[in-house]
């Protein structure tokens, strides 16, 4: 067998190969309705910092039987003038029932607050047992030395990541690549942030969590992607640079889709977990790491290849005039 004969089972063009260049317009468009969504989230919903970000006093008691989070954030209100967020769960060790209540305020948790909250508590919910279990102050400044840290650790995982496609992917022109893989994952975290706001949860730990999840995820697809076309260009010589994005990614379209379908699947199954089973907490986790996700899945396929292209074509074009 000839080595063109060879060249040519390896290609392995797939039937009906996907214009994935020509979908400009749909990228914009996306990137539109997710600064509009966020916009429009942040005016009717409002930007919440959690406690550990912004400062303030946690207190956890264990209770039995129910009770009503809305009368305890009621109750809790009028003695400290500030909003009150309020959350039930269980204590891990003993199993037993918890509702932790926190708020800001100057003062900070003396012994007499401390007491005085409690015992409004057990006047109101005298049935409920209230016990109190654990009580602190979270210094502000300490939640925010902690954001700026993730802060740094993403951009510089950032920085890696170009210097990383550049050198590997340089024999297609990896710096561009890597600026764009970036620029597509700045997309998908901004979907997983605008999603914390729309759906009004608070901005803690978990989106610190969630973003650097989604940067692993979506970075991974896009290389594969990459890799791709660069084993496409030595195989398909003469083809365009958008021809060779259009196979690339119709090849590896298949397996984006099981991979993501499998990860958004199992988010599914944790959101409706957590849901049946009260453990709400969770939720600001799962349901932006799932549209996290759904974004990386649209941008590893789209944005960075597309957008790197439209690069590549200004280059060429710049050059040739």
């Amino acid at each position: 067998m000839s080595k063109n004969n060879t060249q040519t089972e390896k290609v392995s063009t797939p039937a009906k190969v996907y214009n994935f260049c020509s979908k400009k317009k749909l990228i914009l468009g996306v990137i539109i309705t997710v600064l509009v969504v966020f916009v429009l989230g942040a005016i009717i919903r409002g930007i919440h910092l959690a406690i550990e970000f912004k400062g303030g006093t946690l207190i956890t008691y264990t209770y039995q039987g129910d009770i009503d989070t809305n009368e305890v954030a009621s109750t809790i209100k009028d003695i400290v003038g500030s909003t009150v967020n309020v959350r039930t769960g269980q204590s891990l060790d003993s199993g037993g029932k918890q509702i932790t209540i926190s708020f800001t305020s100057d003062e900070g948790l003396t012994a007499d607050r401390q007491t005085e909250l409690t015992s409004a508590l057990r006047d109101k919910f005298s049935s409920n047992d209230l016990v109190i279990y654990d009580s602190n102050d979270v210094n502000p400044s300490s939640g925010r030395e902690f954001l700026l840290k993730c802060f740094i650790a993403v951009l510089f995982a950032a920085f890696i990541v170009i210097i990383y496609i550049a050198i590997r992917f340089r024999n297609i022109g990896g710096w561009s690549a890597g600026i764009c893989s970036i620029f597509a994952l700045c997309l998908d975290i901004f979907v997983a942030f605008t999603t914390t706001i729309v759906c009004g949860f608070s901005i803690d730990s978990n989106i610190v969590a969630v973003i650097l999840t989604i940067l692993g995820y979506s970075i991974n697809n896009t290389i594969v992607i990459y890799d791709r076309i660069r084993e496409n260009r030595s195989l398909m010589p003469k083809a365009s640079l958008n021809e060779l994005i259009n196979v690339s990614c119709t090849q590896s379209l298949t397996r984006s889709v099981r991979t993501s379908v499998t990860t958004i699947g199992t988010m599914l199954i944790i959101t409706i977990v957590v849901l049946a089973t009260g453990y709400k907490s969770l939720l600001s986790f799962s349901v932006p790491l799932m549209m996290g996700l759904i974004s990386g899945t649209f941008s590893s396929l789209f944005v960075a290849p597309v957008t790197w292209s439209w690069w590549k074509n200004k280059v060429s074009a710049k050059k040739k005039n």
